[in-house]
């Protein structure tokens, strides 16, 4: 399994972005319900003040969503956490796709725990900014793409599992034809105003079984290139 190494520097901090406040983000995600200790321990580690603009990063390592720009979000750790854990729990995927790149700090989590990440962006500011990113924490199991995140990456499928970081009302056809056939989809459904986080499991004969995971909030899933 892939790890990245973090800078001294990184794992010192100062203050609000030490590892003192990341040690405490880890006991409230254990207190909200996660319990798998390999999700817990990467964020732990991982920098998320990097994946922010400075002026948030005394809030880096609150349990909130942030802004990120363009209308976009990082999401908040504990969801983060769950939607990795929910696609960890019957085994270690060997491929990912992410659909929504946004800040980068979801793939970051999941490179560093699978082998292969690729994640789909719309916007290419974002993306330029989350590629830097990923350079400087040494992913190099993860792939990016600046294209339409509805029509997934047919050419790299199929995926052993896929996460979306956007709502939609439902999962997009294209999108579900590139799971494999036993593979994991975790993904928000419904409308701005009441969104469910929801788990497909691929029975190996074409059906999937559908589990709901509580209630999220997150940005609309769009399609086209912005």
């Amino acid at each position: 399994m892939t790890t990245y190494p973090l800078p001294a520097a990184d794992l010192k901090g100062e203050g609000l972005t030490s590892q003192r406040a990341r040690d405490r983000l880890a006991a409230i995600l254990k207190e909200g319900g996660i319990r798998d200790p390999r999700v817990i321990e990467v964020i732990r580690n991982l920098p998320r003040h990097h994946f922010i603009d400075q002026a948030l990063h005394s809030r880096a390592y609150e349990n909130d969503a942030l802004p990120i720009g363009h209308g976009q979000t990082i999401s908040q750790p504990w969801v983060v956490a769950r939607m990795t854990e929910a696609l960890l729990e019957f085994g270690v995927p060997q491929k990912v796709l992410e659909i929504g790149t946004g800040s980068g700090y979801q793939a970051a989590v999941l490179a560093t725990l699978v082998p292969q990440v690729f994640t789909v962006e719309r916007i290419e500011a974002l993306l330029r900014q989350a590629r830097r990113r990923f350079r400087q924490l040494g992913l190099t199991n993860l792939r990016s793409r600046y294209d339409d995140g509805k029509l997934g990456w047919a050419d790299e499928a199929p995926f052993d599992a896929i996460i979306l970081t956007a709502a939609g009302d439902t999962i997009p056809t294209r999108i579900l034809d590139q799971l494999s056939p036993t593979g994991v989809l975790v993904a928000p459904v419904g409308s701005p105003s009441r969104q469910t986080l929801i788990r497909m499991r691929g029975d190996g004969q074409g059906d999937f079984i559908q589990e709901e995971l509580g209630a999220v909030s997150f940005v609309p899933l769009l399609g086209g290139i912005g």
